[in-house]
Order: structure tokens, then sequence, then C-alpha cells
């Protein structure tokens, strides 16, 4: 976390949290979901109209990427300042690159060690590491059948409504949040 973040959250203790203003998308990519959008639907499984729109700006993203993290209950945020804002997913917390080595790397950039490789019914890859769980990347599936072709990385099936519980994240809490 950046220091000036941790400097207004020690001047500005109890800022109320913020929901549903921010999406990741399956591809890494960041959304901005103003009450229009927001009004028009659910971010993960909506229409074009309730993903708002896409972030591009380049300091804007770096400071997003660097002060994303999850809270205790498994939903995650990005600290602006002394307010958390909470993200709906689309998928994942996180989303996979994986480098030519078979490396892998977060959306955000962090470099990351793999743990186990889960396949669901749909043929979605997603990958834990110490950073967390997620989904690869869909330019990156050349490399992963790689991975698993030559037997580095070891495919667990499970299915993708469990993904949530046993992976201990939150795709959505704005509606965790508005059911109590």
């Amino acid at each position: 976390m950046d220091d000036i973040v941790k400097q207004a959250l020690a001047k500005w203790p109890n800022v109320p949290s913020c929901y549903g203003w921010l999406g990741l998308d399956a591809r890494g990519q960041w959304y901005m979901r103003d009450d229009r959008v927001q009004a028009a639907g659910p971010f993960a499984g909506g229409t074009p109209a309730s993903r708002g729109s896409v972030l591009r700006h380049e300091k804007l993203l770096e400071f997003i990427d660097r002060n994303y993290e999850a809270d205790a209950h498994g939903q995650w945020f990005f600290q602006n300042g002394p307010q958390r804002v909470y993200v709906e997913l689309e998928a994942t917390p996180l989303i996979w690159r994986v480098n030519a080595d078979f490396s892998i790397a977060a959306h955000t950039g962090r470099a990351a060690r793999m743990q186990r490789c889960v396949l669901d019914e749909q043929g979605h890859l997603y990958l834990e590491a110490d950073l967390g769980f997620g989904l690869v990347h869909t330019l990156d599936m050349g490399l992963a059948a790689d991975a698993v072709e030559q037997g580095l990385w070891v495919p667990q099936e499970m299915a993708a409504h469990e993904l949530p519980g046993r992976f201990g994240y939150v795709c959505s809490p704005a509606a965790r949040q508005k059911s109590g």
C-alpha cells in the first residue's frame, strides 16, 4: 500500500466504504460504474450498459493496482486514500498472465508462485498462487496449455459455482452488503 494512502487512513480512519463503483472483468480491466450504470444491473452477468466505462488513465491504473487487496471476508477492494472501494468481480479477484517460462504475474503486475491449477466444467483454467486465486487470461491459454501438456501444471476439476467458497472470495461485495 502506498505511504500516502497509509497517511490518509491514519488521518481519516472512519470514512465509509464505497460499493458497486469499481469492477474488474475477466481480462483484468478496471471499470468505473456510476449510479446510472449500477441501476442498469449487476457487473457480472449484466448487460453492456451495466458494465460501465473502462479505465484507461495509466497513473490511475497503477495506483489502483498498488492498493488492491482483500479484507478478512474475501471481499477485494481498492484503498483510495481513507476510503475502501469494494470491487465487483466478473470472474475472480486476480487475472493471471503467463510468461514464456511459465512463471505468472497478476493483472496488477505482481509476480506470484503458483500452487494449484483448477479447471472448471466450461474449460476455464484458474491458478491458486501465493497472492490469491485467479483466472488465466484468455490471451495466455496457449502457454497454459503447454504447461499442462508438459506436466508442469496438473489441473484439478472443480465446478465454477464452488470456486468463490472454496478459495474465499466474494464476487459482489455490493450484493453482500445489501443482504446484510
